[in-house]
């Protein structure tokens, strides 16, 4: 029986997930991230997951990975020495951007570096119009010219951007052809071929960050692969998670790295609209708080939703514009810098902070002991007895209550004036307050009303913190499926082979070129089925086809659905039917303008893999009892002081049973803290469902 394995590298934890080919069997570990090497904890997880099964390398049929490696490059600026190619006259438009302040009041107003320094920066006297013809050709010698400054620079990367490629990529490509020949071992990525779409800084910025790690990836990508194959005799197919929710394979990864910059956070999204669905919530709220930090994404329709760009390495958390614009899809979600990991600290001016620095896996929060001597959110959860030091990940790493209870002391309490207990209430309520007020502004902004979507928890921290950020959103009802603590890793076994492909071709709709536009949409299809092919039979590949529609002469289009099959007459009909009710979704009206299409983007993708939950029929008048492990006093912010409450095992709580909060229920790698009143269930997929009493 063929096995499959996900893994997901966060920045505490790496997750490791072995499923057999129905997936009626999950087997899950949690080992500490590798920073350094992170290849050697996947590695680890893999061993440990085959040795407790009795199992080779040879038993799986493919490893699915997720990593903030691209990402952390991004921010911490530890990529390749990079240089950009672009067109005379337009050397510095990557710093210009859109000229747009983000906080126009804020006088010491940051913005991120270049990748690209300004001396690294080269211009070709070479000019292509917007419809595609050439003003002014290039000339071969001038980029034979520039190799040698390449060399003398010591530069191993280098962006080709060149004005209007995405109408005629044949000066891009002419570049990259002599780059080639005359520096094979130069990491060289051509903007046609990453984002071909108008925009110039977006197209710019994209294609520098994704040149700028990809030799990163590379290795990173090619030593996995040998550890896996000389160290569990793996040899199958590695794929990667990409940031819109699709998988590619280790080669494409690694040839376009800016793809899988959200790899992991992404996963997180399509579990939760894939137990969404299964459970009847079309609408969701998935909230993933792991080691290091928590992602929010909001559920539609069982899908989390998409969208065409993001921003990487900003420089105020929720501020739009104080980024690196990366013109690539992905799914929708606000990351917190609110994690375990996340260090609480007392400021200047005697107010208590809590994240975004965190302690990661090294040194870790003060109870791991690892030599962290600052507290965490880990460090008040122990304190507040939501965590049992000896039963933190089933028992095999134990926490030190003592340290941390001397740290919460005298690093926030003393100065503060609180006892150890309030001061650590206060870390994690200000962790929970910091969180709900993300996921609040990432719903509003997307017309979303979050008080009626429950909520679906996970990450190993998740489920400590769930109930108190549910309370401050005043969500109805919280889900905490089963094995939540390694649920992004579960998330990678529901998505399928998928590539997106793009066009910019600006037309009205009311003159749409039918047989452009279909012949555009043609290509793109080509080139997906051609690229599938490869690895799923023909007839497994289909295609999803949108389109990105404004108003005339608006700044943002509108990502909207096109009806399948070749366009005809009547399909503009559709079109606009299609893009006024997701204009109105957002905005909550419609305007009396023309209507203009931007972009064509087509989507290939495989089947969507099924995911066989284990279940359990539901006995009528099943009780908790064989369940109870113990009991323990957590501190009840109702009361404002610790009691006790009774702990039980989530392994043999029965489906069916129901039963009263507070209470904790523990499980190997995350532990459900309901420390206030609710009614608990337990489905028959093993979900324990918490109703929350509304005060």
């Amino acid at each position: 029986m063929p096995f499959r394995i996900g893994a997901d590298v966060g920045g505490t934890f790496t997750d490791v997930v072995l499923l057999d080919d129905d997936s009626t069997k999950i087997c899950a570990t949690k080992v500490l991230t590798t920073p350094e090497q992170p290849d050697e904890a996947i590695v680890q997880g893999v061993v440990e997951l085959l040795e407790a099964q009795e199992l080779d390398g040879n038993a799986l049929s493919h490893i699915i990975h997720g990593t903030t490696l691209f990402t952390n490059a991004l921010i911490e600026r530890k990529g390749a020495k990079t240089a950009l190619i672009t067109t005379k006259g337009f050397r510095d438009s990557i710093e210009i951007g859109r000229e747009h302040r983000y906080d126009m009041y804020d006088l010491h107003m940051q913005k991120p570096k270049s990748l690209a320094p300004r001396y690294l920066r080269f211009e070709l006297d070479e000019r292509v119009l917007a419809d595609g013809s050439v003003l002014r050709p290039l000339e071969g010698d001038d980029v034979h010219q520039l190799v040698g400054k390449l060399k003398q620079e010591g530069v191993e990367a280098v962006a080709v951007c060149l004005i209007h490629s995405y109408a005629n990529d044949a000066h891009e490509k002419r570049v990259g052809t002599i780059l080639a020949q005359a520096l094979p071992d130069l990491a060289v990525s051509l903007s046609h071929e990453i984002v071909p779409e108008i925009r110039e800084y977006d197209r710019t910025s994209t294609t520098l960050a994704n040149v700028y790690v990809k030799p990163i990836a590379g290795r990173y990508l090619n030593r996995l692969q040998s550890q896996l194959g000389d160290t569990a005799g793996f040899d199958k197919s590695l794929f990667v998670m990409q940031s819109n929710g699709g998988l590619c394979e280790a080669a494409d990864a690694a040839a376009s790295p800016i793809l899988c910059v959200e790899s992991g956070p992404a996963a997180g999204g399509l579990a939760a609209a894939y137990y969404g669905k299964l459970l009847g919530h079309s609408d969701l709220l998935s909230f993933d708080m792991g080691g290091t930090t928590a992602k929010a994404c909001v559920i539609v329709d069982s899908e989390p939703l998409v969208a065409n760009d993001f921003e990487v390495d900003r420089q105020y958390q929720f501020k739009k514009g104080s980024g690196l614009p990366v013109k690539v899809p992905v799914i929708e979600m606000i990351e917190i810098g609110t994690g375990g990991g996340s260090i609480a600290e007392v400021d200047a001016m005697k107010r208590l902070n809590v994240g975004p620095h965190s302690a990661g896996a090294v040194p870790g929060p003060v109870a791991y002991g690892r030599g962290g001597d600052r507290p965490t959110v880990t460090d008040a959860d122990l304190r507040l007895g939501y965590l049992d030091p000896e039963f933190f990940l089933g028992g095999t790493m134990r926490l030190d209550l003592e340290r941390s209870r001397e740290a919460i002391h005298d690093k926030i309490g003393a100065p503060l004036g609180l006892d150890e207990m309030a001061a650590a209430w206060g870390i994690h309520q200000i962790a929970n307050e910091n969180m709900a007020s993300a996921a609040r502004i990432h719903a509003i902004e997307r017309g979303k009303d979050v008080r009626k979507f429950p909520i679906f928890a996970f990450g190993g921290a998740g489920p400590v913190h769930a109930f108190g950020v549910a309370q401050i959103l005043r969500a109805p009802s919280i889900i905490y499926p089963l094995n939540a603590g390694v649920m992004s890793a579960i998330g990678f076994m529901t998505a399928p082979l998928s590539l997106q492909y793009s066009r910019s071709f600006p037309t009205l709709l009311d003159t749409l070129d039918i047989a452009g536009v279909n012949a555009l949409l043609k290509e793109m299809e080509k080139q997906g089925r051609e690229k599938l092919e490869k690895t799923i039979p023909a007839e497994d590949v289909g295609f999803r086809r949108f389109a990105d529609i404004r108003y005339r002469k608006q700044g943002y289009e509108v990502r909207t659905v096109l009806p399948d099959g070749p366009l005809t007459d009547e399909s503009a009909a559709v079109i606009r039917k299609n893009f006024e009710a997701a204009y109105r979704e957002i905005y909550g009206h419609t305007m009396n303008a023309p209507i203009e299409i931007i972009s064509w983007r087509v989507i290939a993708h495989g089947p969507n893999p099924v995911l066989n939950l284990p279940t359990q029929s539901e006995e009528a008048g099943a009780t908790a009892d064989s369940a109870l492990k113990s009991r323990r006093a957590i501190y009840l912010p109702k009361h404002q002081e610790m009691r006790e409450v009774p702990v039980y095992d989530r392994y043999q709580l029965p489906a069916g049973v129901r039963f009263k909060g507070p209470v904790i229920i523990e499980e190997r790698e995350s532990t459900a803290v309901i420390n206030g009143d609710a009614e608990i269930r337990v489905d028959a997929f093993n979900n324990l469902i918490v109703d929350i009493a509304q005060e």
